[in-house]
């Protein structure tokens, strides 16, 4: 079975031996890069452990950043009661200590959305992108495709994202630049580009074919009816796909982002998310927000929803697989 970019969190660089390998240097580095990215988020939430003593304005506090942080109240809630359990039970009498079990608390909030992107079950994976215009969908199947590429697997894009000028040709752009074919059409219908894609990948064999779908907003219910209608007809090319529905999301826009979210999911059921645009943001606790509605949306879903991949900049390695234990220290250091 292969899966997508599994990489555990890295060993403490303190504790690191001489003989680190190169892995564990570019898990160091990216932990490195993901905490810089998340500065504005962590600064405001480690800023409360400042003072000496435990109180209710510590945890007043603490409240206040979260939900600043856009991890909602629903989830700043949850967070809140564990930690004062976790205070209680183990007897931590300092603020430094109180931020160690916070991590704790938020990666065990947070773990029920890591997942990896598994890839050896169908042949080809259909996997069907969505998200609103700007948040960095196609930028993010170019880049997810050059991970495919550099795994070994054969790729397939479908440039079903009509709806937008330019799009079309930025995919092309990431195509040229893998070195992977593309399906387009110049006044293509989105669905028949999608059937034509899936047809093409099964014929030429190909591992993944990759859909880039057209961004929209899910107020716009009329391109949103035109996004199900795309899956209806990848799916009379293929019974069993799309075996994969991705949503971009951009982690700038903090809630709305989860509204994004449920919109999407009740459209077309979502399987999974990447995050993009993680750098510089002041609202990264928005993926405990999601986490939480995930874990009672996951109870009816036919498919948990993961969060696959978080984007923190333009460079290739700045998609990686999200980890909820390297999150959650990054959220608060």
């Amino acid at each position: 079975m292969f899966s997508l970019f599994k990489r555990k969190t890295p060993a403490p660089t303190a504790l690191v031996e001489s003989s680190t390998s190169p892995a564990q240097v570019a898990a160091q580095n990216w932990l490195g890069r993901l905490r810089s990215s998340l500065q504005r988020t962590g600064s405001s939430i480690a800023g409360v452990f400042g003072g000496k003593v435990i109180d209710d304005a510590l945890y007043e506090e603490l409240e206040s950043a979260l939900l600043m942080a856009d991890a909602g109240m629903p989830a700043t809630q949850a967070v809140l009661q564990a930690l004062k359990l976790r205070v209680k039970a183990t007897g931590s009498t300092q603020p430094d200590q109180v931020k160690v079990l916070l991590t704790e608390v938020l990666t065990q909030v947070l773990l029920p959305l890591e997942g990896e992107l598994t890839l050896s079950l169908h042949k080809p994976t259909v996997i069907m992108v969505a998200g609103v215009n700007g948040a960095g969908k196609t930028t993010s199947i170019g880049k997810l495709t050059r991970h495919l590429s550099d795994a070994g697997l054969s790729v397939l894009l479908a440039a079903a994202d009509t709806f937008r000028a330019a799009a079309k040709e930025q995919l092309l752009v990431w195509a040229d630049r893998n070195q992977v074919d593309i399906i387009s059409q110049d006044q293509g219908d989105p669905a028949a580009v999608s059937f034509d894609a899936v047809t093409a990948g099964k014929a030429r064999g190909r591992d993944v074919v990759l859909i880039d779908t057209a961004g929209r907003l899910p107020t716009q219910m009329h391109l949103m009816d035109e996004l199900k209608k795309v899956q209806r007809v990848i799916q009379k090319a293929d019974a069993s796909a799309p075996h994969e529905v991705l949503l971009v999301i951009d982690g700038n826009t903090g809630q709305n982002a989860l509204a994004q979210v449920k919109a999407f999911d009740e459209a077309l059921g979502l399987t999974g998310l990447i995050v993009t645009k993680l750098d510089g943001t002041a609202k990264g606790g928005v993926l405990a927000a999601i986490a939480l509605w995930a874990q009672q949306r996951n109870t009816q879903a036919p498919k948990p929803l993961k969060v696959y991949f978080i984007g923190i900049g333009e460079k290739l390695e700045d998609l990686q697989a999200f980890n909820a234990e390297e999150f959650a220290q990054a959220l608060i250091s």
